[in-house]
Parts: structure tokens; C-alpha cells; sequence
């Protein structure tokens, strides 16, 4: 089993923070494809972007997401923030393409998936996020569903500090 954790959940919950946290305390952590993508496309003059197209936008984190796999080291936890299954599940969505499926039973997290859920009072949109409240909502509701559909254990993260959060997240692991 590969030590590949997936921290998912709604946008704005505190993903990032909690992976530099995780990266403090030594752990090698993988950034969201989709911030990456972000960065990059006005950079490359592209236009893979959320809000310019969308579904080339979830192509391209697909194709970012499996290369992600293909370097992340075999030893020792790594934490991803979001990755395969969340671009599918979106690419889906989006377009009614079929992908999730064989993505998702194809390439492999470890077994227990951790969400951050809807946190308002945390919630903000910046240059790389600017979805509503109510689309991460939307987007949250259907990652809650498509996890156990592929079956992956979803836990839900306590509103709890950071340096809480990771020691919930290093707790559990060590115990399953």
C-alpha cells in the first residue's frame, strides 16, 4: 500500500495551511495541482484556467496529478493536497466524460481520505481561487460522495487549529 494520504475537502478549509504544517514537521507534501496550474497558464500564455475553460483547466490537472504519482516518493507518508480523484470527479462533473471511474480504480491513495469541510468563517477567495462559497460548497458535497463511491474511508477534520489538525491526521494514521 502506498503512503500517499489525500487531503481533500471544501475550498478554503484550511488545506494548505495544514500542509506547510505537515512540511514543518518534516513530511513531504504535494501542492494542489490546480493552484500550479493557476501560476503557470498566464505565464505559458495559456488558457487551461477555472474560468476561461474549465475542462481543459481539469485536463490538464489530470495529467498534473498522475505525474505527481509517477515522482512522489514510496517511503514514508506524503501528503497530497487534492490530486487525482478530485480533477476526475470535477472532469466529470463538468462534462460527462467517464473518467473518475477508471482513474480512481487505476491509480491508488492510501485507503483514508481527509477532508477539510465548508469552514465560512476561514473561507476567502484570492488570485487562484475565486469560486463562490457556494461552489466549494458544491464541489465539497460531491468529493463527500465520490470517495466512498471508489472506496476510499473519508474522514471529516475537526475545526481545530492547525498544529491540531495534523496531529488528528498523524493519530489516526498511525492507528489504522
Amino acid at each position: 500500500m502506498r503512503p500517499f494520504v489525500i487531503l481533500s475537502g471544501c475550498s478554503g478549509g484550511g488545506k494548505s495551511s495544514l500542509l506547510e504544517e505537515l512540511a514543518r514537521r518534516g513530511y513531504r507534501v504535494v501542492e494542489e495541482p490546480g493552484r500550479r496550474i493557476v501560476r503557470e497558464e498566464p505565464e505559458q500564455g495559456g488558457s487551461a484556467l477555472p474560468w476561461i475553460d474549465v475542462a481543459a483547466f481539469l485536463r490538464r490537472a489530470i495529467t498534473v496529478s498522475l505525474a505527481d504519482l509517477d515522482v512522489a516518493p514510496s517511503q514514508g507518508w506524503v501528503f497530497f493536497d487534492r490530486g487525482l480523484i478530485d480533477a476526475a470527479s470535477a472532469l466529470q462533473h463538468v462534462t460527462g466524460e467517464s473518467v473518475l471511474e477508471e482513474l480512481g480504480r487505476k491509480h491508488r491513495y492510501y485507503p483514508q481520505v481527509f477532508l477539510t469541510p465548508p469552514w465560512p468563517e476561514i473561507y476567502g477567495t484570492d488570485a487562484e481561487r475565486r469560486h463562490s462559497f457556494d461552489e466549494a460548497m458544491a464541489e465539497y458535497d460531491r468529493l463527500l460522495k465520490t470517495y466512498p463511491i471508489l472506496g476510499y474511508e473519508v474522514i471529516l477534520l475537526p475545526k481545530i487549529g492547525i498544529r491540531e489538525r495534523a496531529d488528528f491526521i498523524l493519530e489516526t494514521l498511525q492507528g489504522s
